[in-house]
């Protein structure tokens, strides 16, 4: 368990200032990531919009609760 959350961020943000960025080594990662999704067959998708209805409609429904609290003074 991690006991100071905020020295490990600032540790990796001064580690990640210190490293120039290697394209190489970039393309790489990318590369063993999506050779990875695809042995798992999450990618390629087989029906792109499948489940866009829900997509839609959440933020919709995440608004009105939001501004329904707000009326009645909660946040």
């Amino acid at each position: 368990m991690i006991r100071n959350p905020s020295k490990v961020r600032s540790y990796e943000h001064e580690l990640a200032r210190g490293e120039p960025a290697d394209y190489r080594r970039n393309l790489r990662i990318f590369e063993a990531l999506y050779s990875e999704a695809r042995s798992l067959g999450v990618i390629p998708l087989n029906n792109a919009l499948d489940g866009i209805d829900a997509d839609i409609r959440l933020p919709g429904v995440l608004n009105a609760r939001g501004a329904a609290l707000a009326d009645r003074g909660r946040t």
